[in-house]
């Protein structure tokens, strides 16, 4: 028996591609928040967008022909006028030149851009990494559930441009805030399984990291705050009232409330009153934010603490400058850049906190 030779086939394998996994964590990690760095870029460009207006200047979606543009007066001209169909310029933009839409135009082109280069770089990263076979166990999953959350953004993307091409005059404030948030949700799951990956690069044994019921409700908390912010751009509540900390003589001017529309109608509607809540719900996003950097500096993990308490304290001014600036474009898009970075520092620290709680007693 022992002088039989097997037939049994070979196990396939693609020509090239090594036999045996070669996890690299800390490579992998790294080109996760190359990726994150690039989402916080196209939350900051979509700022200007939103500030600039120019969120409707180009009225179709092409993923693949779309990242063209124009590249001749003809083109310009037709772009143009498929622009002036809409309502938005003919409520606000008669009198606007070619010269004029071509600058909202590039915000808008721009934006569309990064977003289609993020979609590129995660999905050729994901491509050579398992080619190598070196997307470490347990983490291709988490990386699919990313690209397919990048899909589900850019349709949400034209979900919202959509709501303000027939019958509006700008975007719907809720599919605004929806893009926000998803864009959110993305940076943070990079940014957390970047954390998890450069962990198990110092340690093969390392568990992920838990996230903590604090971290949670911090996140939500903040996250509320966020979309209020999105609710106060899309609704342009910022220019209601320009002072601080009072909204002109009062702490919440008589009429403010109205009275004939539903109390949510009110909370999600009325400017005055979203901007009234995003002013005064920042200080419960401060508390909470801070309760996690103390949690974190208490458990060793000082750079996330002083991450947290920095960009919060900036943050909260940037908002305070933004409302007596009148809504300077700087200052507000400085202001929405400041809230990304908040939530990477309070993830940061909340991965702190969850890492200590899942290793292993001393």
């Amino acid at each position: 028996m022992s002088d039989i030779v097997s037939t049994a086939p070979a196990p396939f394998r693609l020509p090239g591609r090594p036999a045996a996994a070669r996890p690299a964590p800390r490579a992998f990690a790294a080109w996760l928040l190359v990726v994150a760095a690039m989402v916080l870029a196209i939350v900051i460009v979509g700022g200007i967008t939103r500030l600039t207006e120019s969120g409707l200047s180009i009225v179709e979606w092409d993923p693949i022909l779309g990242a063209i543009p124009p590249l001749d007066h003809a083109q310009w001209q037709a772009a143009f006028d498929a622009y002036k169909a809409i309502p938005q310029y003919r409520a606000f933009n008669t009198g606007m030149t070619l010269a004029g839409f071509q600058h909202i135009y590039f915000w808008e082109f721009l934006h569309r851009l990064i977003a289609r280069g993020i979609g590129t770089v995660l999905a050729v990263v994901l491509l050579v990494f398992w080619w190598r076979r070196a997307i470490p166990a347990g983490f291709g999953w988490r990386t699919v559930l990313i690209f397919a959350l990048g899909g589900l953004q850019g349709l949400v993307g034209w979900w919202m441009v959509y709501s303000g091409l027939q019958f509006r005059t700008e975007v719907s404030h809720i599919r605004l805030a929806t893009h926000l948030l998803t864009a959110l949700l993305i940076y943070g799951t990079l940014i957390w399984t970047a954390l998890d990956l450069f962990s198990l690069a110092r340690d093969p044994h390392a568990k992920v990291a838990r996230l903590t019921g604090l971290a949670v409700v911090a996140m939500l908390i903040l996250a509320l705050q966020l979309m209020l912010g999105a609710f106060t751009a899309g609704l342009r509540a910022g220019y209601a009232f320009a002072s601080w900390p009072e909204m002109g003589d009062a702490w919440f001017p008589a009429g403010g409330w109205d009275g004939a529309a539903t109390t949510l109608h009110n909370l999600v509607y009325n400017p005055i009153v979203v901007q009234f809540l995003h002013r005064w719900w920042a200080w419960v996003a401060c508390v909470a934010v801070l309760m996690v950097a103390h949690v974190a500096a208490k458990a060793g993990a000082r750079g996330p603490a002083i991450a947290i308490a920095a960009t919060v304290a900036v943050q909260i001014l940037l908002g305070i400058a933004t409302l007596i600036s009148g809504v300077a474009i700087p200052i507000a898009v400085a202001h929405q850049a400041t809230g990304t970075l908040l939530l990477g520092a309070l993830i940061w620290g909340g991965h702190a906190i969850g890492r200590r709680e899942t290793a292993p007693a001393a």
